[in-house]
């Protein structure tokens, strides 16, 4: 078998990578090319992407790739996180940068749009967990109070399709990036128009729709000269989540629970169709796309975000700290003190994050950690039991048991937090590859070029070709009794 090289580029909310991925002889390998950090800048009150800083990262990735001695490659693929996108004029221009999620735009906006169009309504059209800012109702809000805009817009953009656009100068939109929009009707299986003229949002803005695999054109003429490299780009999972579960290295027909674990949590299983029902409502579930046009049924929970934003925070104020040092002092506060609920809207912007983590804690009657770890730790039992929270409702919705949980994403290599995991969840727990997203995006490209008859031959590869580690319960019943007090907390 001739070796394959495929080139990944993962953006995540605040970093990204370019990846080597090399196939041969049935082993899938990864190599770092290049890492960029990913930070959105704030102008004028609003927080926006540096979109063209993230398309001159590619082009260094590229360039690194080629002085490394990889100018042979096969095929280029992008994923980025969800949801955000560009609006482009006639000509293809850039009418503005495109806003960051976490921007103040939406503020308010489910309350807003909820009096014209009931939110239930759009849940059951789209089947999209219902978050201030998914796309749609960042498109209602630039609307309202950014009309202009909006008129000028001849095409919406997502943002991994913008840097494909870039590379190839073709458009396009992939499905599983167009899933996390809220305007993706699952019936259809395409736009929802009537719901986009309901709230009046012209859906000709809007490209087809297709799905990972296929081949969107080569590399422009002048990015070969300044690049060196000259290859196919391909559609992936231009979601990262969607990337992500694609190399979860699970057997077909296993009953497990998949996490994707990074600065957001999404915890979910994959399905081969959408479930719309009253239960999954309830627990704000939803159907985001996958590859070969299958459900990832699933729940966004903040994840490391909180936990990051944290340590920056420490960082800033007493100097660099290693994750070695922060465990440790984890480990040495006391445990089940308080609990926060990390999808409380108060933790989703940047910022003052020990404060907020404080003055929940205050809020709700508890005790209020002061330490850095005891900070640390009240946040990372949170998650866990959260992730305790959202499996109970997976599976009511579902009406089945999930034996185990399967994690990847870079959440692997917080240990503490995958024991914590196992024992909220009083179950097993399998972690890795840590690299999943990229891995993902490569399995993508490899499919595209036929080097696997389906995902579930690419999953076996993937699981042969890297490590997991297995974490057993050790406390379950102790966990089960702060679970209990975590839930009443954040029922209230």
């Amino acid at each position: 078998m001739a070796k394959r090289k495929i080139l990944t580029f993962d953006y995540g909310a605040t970093s990204g990578r370019a990846i080597l991925g090399e196939y041969e002889n049935g082993k899938l390998t990864c190599t770092e090319i290049h890492r960029f950090q990913n930070n959105p800048v704030e102008i004028t009150g609003h927080l926006y992407w540096d979109i063209l800083r993230l398309f001159h990262e590619l082009k260094q990735g590229l360039i690194k790739a080629a002085i490394a001695g990889h100018k042979d490659i096969d095929s280029i693929g992008i994923d980025t996180w969800g949801v955000d996108f560009a609006l482009l004029d006639e000509n293809g221009m850039l009418l503005a940068n495109p806003f960051a999620y976490r921007d103040c735009l939406t503020d308010g906006e489910l309350e807003r749009v909820d009096k014209f169009l009931p939110l239930r309504e759009i849940y059951d059209r789209t089947g999209i967990q219902l978050i201030k800012f998914n796309t749609l109702f960042q498109l209602t809000a630039i609307k309202d109070k950014y009309p202009d805009l909006l008129a000028r817009t001849k095409k919406l953009i997502f943002i991994p399709d913008l840097l494909n656009y870039f590379l190839t100068g073709n458009m396009s939109c992939e499905f599983s990036i167009a899933s996390t929009s809220s305007m993706y009707n699952l019936e259809k299986k395409d736009w929802d128009t009537e719901l986009l003229e309901k709230l009046g949002i012209d859906p000709a803005i809007l490209p087809p729709i297709t799905g990972a695999g296929r081949v969107l054109g080569r590399l422009l003429p002048n990015l070969v000269e300044e690049t060196g490299i000259d290859a196919e780009v391909c559609s992936v999972c231009g979601h990262d989540t969607g990337s992500a579960y694609l190399a979860i290295p699970m057997e077909q027909g296993e009953s497990c629970a998949c996490l994707s674990c990074g600065t957001w949590s999404l915890l979910g299983t994959e399905l081969e169709a959408p479930v719309v029902s009253d239960a999954g409502f309830r627990y704000n579930y939803a159907n985001e796309g996958g590859y070969d046009f299958t459900t990832r049924y699933l729940k966004n929970i903040m994840g490391l975000w909180i936990y990051g934003e944290v340590k920056r925070e420490f960082e800033r104020r007493e100097g660099d700290v290693s994750y070695d040092v922060l465990n440790k002092e984890i480990m040495e506060a006391p445990a089940f003190k308080a609990f926060i609920d990390p999808d409380d809207e108060l933790f989703m912007a940047p910022h003052r994050m020990v404060e907020k983590i404080k003055s929940y804690c205050e809020k709700t009657g508890q005790w209020v950690p002061q330490t850095r770890g005891e900070v640390m730790r009240v946040a990372q039992e949170s998650l866990a039991l959260k992730y305790r929270y959202a499996i109970d409702g997976l599976e009511e919705i579902l009406g089945k048991k999930l034996d185990t949980m399967r994690v990847v994403g870079g959440g692997c290599n917080n240990v503490n937090l995958m024991e914590f995991t196992a024992n909220a969840l009083g179950r097993k727990v399998i972690c890795g590859p840590i690299e999943a997203t990229a891995i993902g995006n490569m399995t993508a490209q490899l499919l595209s070029l036929g080097e696997f008859k389906d995902r579930w031959e690419a999953r076996k590869v993937i699981g042969e070709s890297f490590e997991q580690i297995v974490y057993e319960p050790t406390d379950a019943a102790t966990w089960a009794d702060a679970y209990a007090r975590f839930k009443a907390i954040i029922e209230k």
